[in-house]
């Protein structure tokens, strides 16, 4: 039996939810299929003139090549993406939130640090100033074993963030910027009760540059491998300095704290046809809750809300709000153009494969994942967020480097969407991981954490997945690991925006 999916009371194509052999009958549609169609493809619902636009969600995904007839498979072969105008219609469909009476809000078991920021995980961190240091943050960090670590039960681990930049550059400019204010980020980040600043000490990225941004403070140590005397005196005194640090981090305990203080980071990966369906629509229920709950959700991957702005415009909370996403959008077009590209290079192949054919099309389900409240602000990469709610950080749709962005603006979660199966960890913020479809679920049960399959099949709702994702978030934010954190991923992933050239 097809079961077909119409997702637009104004759309052009249905989502077939399984596959369709040719010349299958849709009574319920009253059309046929002309040719096989892969389950997550699209169907013609009605005959399409060539250079008419499609629609699904309501929304332009593209326009047609060439004549598509009533039961035709429409994908890459008959819609390209083509331009439009859009209607930004700025703040028409703003509304108030309404905040839960904090006595009935909903809480965690979090780690207030002295500053007062909440963590939700309790790692000592070394950090890497260039990746001529990488090897030693390692070394120092693979000393620290299960066994030795059994000794700080309220520590979750010692974690090296290297990378493969910090020279070469240019050494002032919004590329060393903006690297600084990812350092700056990570280095201050709440998850890390204290953090091993480690560099080489001639590099461009320099470690007084980054406490310029950081100030002083007695959870922040700084090391140099040529001030120490080499790689060996570095790791043995790093592994000292780092033991210091484990006997303070440890004396840390969980306690009862308000769900405002969750600032959670949105991501998709690895995206189908379902994920704009099931697992991005249900996160942003989920995020409607948190945003009732006074927290802070951070939408991301600017080239993933391409086509799909105008929906974000119409609910900014202010016209500078609006203008600020928009002045992002047009850098994107110019930053892509001068690197002779283009920001119509997404969907990726596998995005293709699930179903997705435009990035127009990919947009409109990514930016379901910021549910329906208020677009609050909008930020630059790895920018310090300060405002509650929905707000917006600018970066590419590369998953690594938008979540990368995300932490070190200050998110201590992240919820991770998927339909092809992405495997992202993060360390030092949890990543929870949602399947968009049952089959991918159970094919990689070690990898995911979240079925939101369970919409495709009819057994809940969007808003009912929403809660069980709420609840999972405030689960994991109270130390519950995650799949990736029982793999031990979340290290390696960590990889700031490089826009300079290599010098």
């Amino acid at each position: 039996m097809p079961k077909m999916l119409i997702l637009g009371n104004s759309d052009d194509v249905a989502v077939a939810l399984n596959p369709l052999e040719a010349n299958t009958s849709i009574p319920e549609l009253k059309i046929t299929a002309l040719s096989d169609i892969p389950a997550g493809h699209k169907i013609a619902l009605h005959a399409i003139p060539a250079g008419h636009p499609i629609r699904k969600f309501n929304q332009i995904i593209g326009f047609a090549t060439n004549p598509i007839a009533v039961g035709e498979h429409v994908h890459t072969h008959n819609l390209i993406t083509g331009n439009f105008e859009r209607d930004y219609s700025i703040g028409t469909e703003a509304h108030s939130t309404e905040l839960l009476d904090p006595a009935h809000a909903a809480t965690f078991q979090g780690i207030v640090r002295s500053d007062g920021r909440v963590a939700t995980r309790n790692y000592v961190g070394v950090l890497t100033t260039v990746n001529c240091s990488a090897t030693v943050a390692r070394r120092i960090a693979a000393h620290f074993t299960a066994e030795v670590l059994s000794a700080y039960p309220n520590v979750d681990g010692v974690v090296a963030i290297t990378h493969g930049t910090g020279c070469g550059m240019a050494e002032h400019g919004e590329p060393a910027d903006l690297l600084r204010r990812v350092f700056a980020g990570y280095a201050t980040h709440p998850n890390f009760a204290s953090v091993l600043l480690l560099g080489l000490g001639c590099e461009t990225n320099q470690i007084d540059s980054l406490i310029t941004l950081t100030g002083s403070s007695p959870n922040l140590r700084t090391s140099t491998i040529q001030e120490e005397g080499g790689t060996a005196a570095a790791i043995r005194n790093g592994i000292a300095t780092v033991r210091e640090m484990l006997e303070q981090a440890n004396q840390v305990s969980r306690a009862t704290v308000s769900a405002s203080n969750l600032m959670v980071g949105l991501q998709c990966g690895g995206s189908d046809a379902y994920s704009g369906i099931s697992a991005n629509p249900a996160l942003g229920a989920a995020v409607d809750l948190l945003v009732q709950n006074g927290g802070t959700a951070i939408l991301s991957e600017t080239p993933e809300i391409y086509g799909a702005e105008h929906l974000l415009t119409r609910r900014s909370a202010s016209p500078d709000v609006a203008a600020r996403l928009i002045e992002r959008i047009h850098w994107w077009e110019e930053y892509t153009a001068r690197h002779k590209g283009s920001i119509d290079n997404n969907p990726q192949p596998g995005n293709k494969t699930g179903g997705l054919t435009t990035i127009l099309e990919k947009s409109l389900g990514a930016i379901s994942k910021g549910g329906t409240t208020n677009l609050v602000e909008v930020y630059r990469y790895a920018e310090p967020i300060h405002k509650k709610g929905l707000v917006f950080m600018d970066s590419p749709g590369f998953d690594p480097v938008s979540a990368t962005g995300q932490v070190a603006s200050g998110a201590n979660l992240l919820c991770f969407t998927t339909g092809r199966g992405s495997v992202f960890g993060c360390k030092p913020s949890p990543s929870i991981k949602l399947a968009s479809n049952t089959p991918l679920y159970k094919r990689m049960a070690d990898d995911m954490d979240i079925n939101c399959g369970t919409i495709i099949d009819g057994e809940e709702t969007v808003q009912q997945a929403g809660l069980r994702i709420f609840n999972a978030m405030l689960a994991t934010a109270s130390g519950r690991q995650t799949r990736s954190e029982e793999l031990g991923f979340g290290e390696e992933e960590f990889q700031p925006w490089l826009q300079s050239a290599t010098l």
